[in-house]
């Protein structure tokens, strides 16, 4: 049995700050074979074993996902700190964990915050709900004190979770969004932008390398950019709107063809999603094209072609960024491959597409608040 931990390491050039992230595949793929996954959660509770490493940890757990791939961080929360592994999210803005007030079987087999043992913490009576794609969180609005390495937010506005539905058995405790402030669920100043505020950061930028299977360690950086993670230039792409990771792509092709987003449409870069998704004719034919076969959730290949499927192509601002067979199509825990293409379920009234982690695995992504742009290169 393996898993692709990494450690957990706070490294400073230049003025970045990198967090180093472990990459997380589901455990259906990490555990295989008759009530194997069973045993192993009754064998192994959820547990936080600490590493010290130039004063950050390594927080090793046992892993199920919701989805294919998924990539964790360490913060902590409260004074002293209480540990949780949190998705880095673009999609979203809000910060959230659990708490002991959640009563949800989701909140079962997480480390919870507890209120009572941080003596920064301050409550508010703000009750709100967060929708994803996934699930749902109902939250109540607290202060804390946030750490990310060695980046600090005093008194920084987060939600602890009362309920929680659709995150059962996940790898993670919660998710930091990276978006927007108008994107909060709560109204709260997101901590990116506290830490701007602030000058916690010296540039109002922050960078994702996501690592391909056994390859160096993902890392998310603030406040500038390490070109080691990269090859070539950095390609600028305006947002569409100040406001949303989202910018505006050409077309998408396969074999110098048009196969979607004919008239020009909107992408969201998002690493908070683990797959590529679309309108739902759009990717049934693109499904067609690659001459998938449909089961379940999942549209098949034969993993005998794979390296003879072409590759899809996004052309934004002008500048061709393929998506080859071997980074569209995964192997399910019995190693069948299946594409991750998958359709878009919210409703938009423009042709839009999720960017998932498929997308920054291949290109090194710079997401770049005092500009309102994104930064793409070839990842090393």
């Amino acid at each position: 049995m393996k898993w692709l931990v990494l450690l957990w390491l706070v490294a400073f050039s230049e003025c970045i700050v990198k967090i180093p992230l472990r990459q997380v595949k589901t455990m259906r793929k990490t555990l295989s074979g008759k009530n194997t996954l069973n045993n192993f959660l009754k064998e192994h509770t959820y547990s936080l074993s600490q590493i010290s490493s130039r004063g950050s940890n390594l927080t090793i757990h046992p892993l199920r996902n919701i989805m294919d791939m998924l990539y964790v961080g360490n913060i902590t929360i409260g004074t002293p700190p209480q540990e949780f592994q949190v998705v880095f999210d673009t999609g979203s803005s809000d910060l959230w964990v659990p708490s002991v007030f959640c009563q949800s079987l989701a909140c079962a087999t997480k480390v919870m915050f507890i209120h009572l043992h941080s003596s920064t913490f301050r409550h508010t009576q703000k009750v709100f709900n967060i929708k994803y794609n996934t699930g749902r969180m109902k939250g109540l609005l607290v202060y804390d004190t946030v750490r990310i390495g060695d980046l600090v937010s005093t008194d920084q506005p987060f939600c602890i979770s009362l309920a929680e539905v659709g995150f059962d058995g996940i790898p993670f405790d919660g998710v930091l969004g990276l978006n927007y402030p108008n994107m909060s669920f709560s109204g709260a100043i997101p901590i990116f932008d506290n830490l701007k505020n602030e000058g916690a950061i010296s540039e109002p930028v922050f960078a994702f390398y996501l690592s391909k299977d056994k390859r160096e360690g993902s890392v998310v950086m603030f406040g500038g950019v390490d070109h080691r993670y990269y090859k070539g230039e950095l390609n600028w792409v305006p947002l569409i709107q100040a406001g949303g990771w989202t910018v505006h792509v050409d077309r998408i092709s396969m074999k110098r063809k048009i196969i979607a987003c004919s008239g020009g449409c909107e992408a969201l870069v998002d690493t908070g999603t683990a797959l590529i998704k679309g309108p739902r004719r759009l990717v049934n034919n693109i499904q067609k094209l690659i001459g998938t076969t449909p089961r379940g959730s999942k549209h098949y290949v034969s993993c005998s072609v794979v390296n003879t499927l072409p590759s899809i192509i996004f052309t934004i601002n002008g500048i061709n960024y393929p998506v080859p067979a071997r980074a569209y199509i995964l192997k399910d825990s019995e190693s069948n491959c299946y594409t991750t293409f998958k359709e878009n379920t919210v409703r938009t009234s423009r042709e839009t597409w999720i960017l998932g982690d498929v997308f920054p695995r291949l290109y090194f992504s710079v997401f770049d608040r005092g500009n309102d742009r994104i930064g793409l290169a070839r990842a090393v």
